[in-house]
């Protein structure tokens, strides 16, 4: 397929274009700032007239794509003030899910994230492991806005039942630089209980991606997308019983299994995550 990868000079749009261009798609990176280079455009998504212009076609660079891959964001809380997170991320998902509309491209994927299910569960989660089967519960404006963009692709696909839009629930994104801090966290379990000790290699995040391209079926839906792994040497049963008694343990969880139930991602999208920190680092 030839794809557009927006966000592709992000932590995790490096990965996924890497990932796709291996599996032998051509891929365009559409950001506002990057490497200069073949498939590589400078673009403002918050201008729908450009995000239009760019999705048609680029003089010799291409004529239009077959699919197109959302991740470019303000990716994370804090990072800017919340009305300008709330602007820039709103403003960028419609206007990429329009102009798609209007190309008559079918099939978009897109980076949702794990702050919906509540994070950093101040307040305590239904049940553990946690899926996609509770009401979101956004905690900051940028989780509003993940929420928000998933309600939207609702109905987008409902105004256009033939249109496939995917969210992929990212996890905390690592490259296997990053897992050489690991073993710190077991010194103390509350630093990353803030996303259920969770996280997601990019090499992963990039097989999400190319998994859901290929095998999302047509209307909306949304998955969480993380490691098979926690962070965490301890075992999963324990963490879970020593920061959170109250809460319900709906399954019996391997030693270091993830709290971020990923069995939807695995039985609908065929995802099947390979890395660990553990191979990296080990235990």
């Amino acid at each position: 397929m030839r794809l557009a990868v927006t966000g592709s000079s992000g932590k995790l749009g490096r990965s996924v274009v890497a990932g796709l261009r291996e599996a032998g798609h051509e891929v365009h990176g559409f950001d506002l700032h990057g490497e200069r280079g073949p498939g590589f455009l400078s673009i403002d998504l918050t201008n729908y007239g450009d995000v239009v212009d760019a999705i048609m076609g680029v003089d010799d660079r291409h004529s239009g794509f077959d699919a197109v891959v959302h991740l470019a964001a303000v990716p994370a809380p804090g990072l800017r003030p919340d009305a300008a997170t709330f602007h820039n991320n709103m403003l960028a998902t419609y206007n990429v899910f329009q102009a798609c509309r209007r190309a008559g491209i079918r099939r978009i994927v897109y980076a949702s994230s794990e702050t919906v299910l509540g994070l950093p569960f101040d307040q305590d989660p239904p049940y553990i492991p946690v899926d996609e089967q509770y009401d979101a519960r956004p905690e900051s404006t940028y989780s509003l806005v993940k929420h928000l963009e998933e309600q939207m692709a609702i109905q987008f696909t409902r105004w256009d039942p033939a249109l496939s839009i995917t969210a992929l629930r990212f996890s905390n994104v690592m490259d296997p630089e990053d897992y050489a801090d690991f073993p710190s966290f077991d010194a103390d379990p509350l630093l990353r209980k803030w996303n259920l000790w969770g996280y997601i290699d990019g090499r992963d995040g990039a097989q999400a991606v190319l998994r859901a391209l290929e095998n999302a079926p047509n209307g909306f839906d949304r998955y969480i997308i993380a490691a098979a792994d926690t962070v965490m040497n301890r075992s999963s049963a324990s963490l879970a019983a020593e920061v959170f008694p109250g809460v319900e343990v709906t399954k019996d969880v391997g030693e270091h299994e993830t709290l971020l139930s990923i069995d939807k991602a695995r039985k609908v999208l065929g995802f099947s995550p390979r890395h660990s920190w553990r191979d990296a680092v080990g235990d």
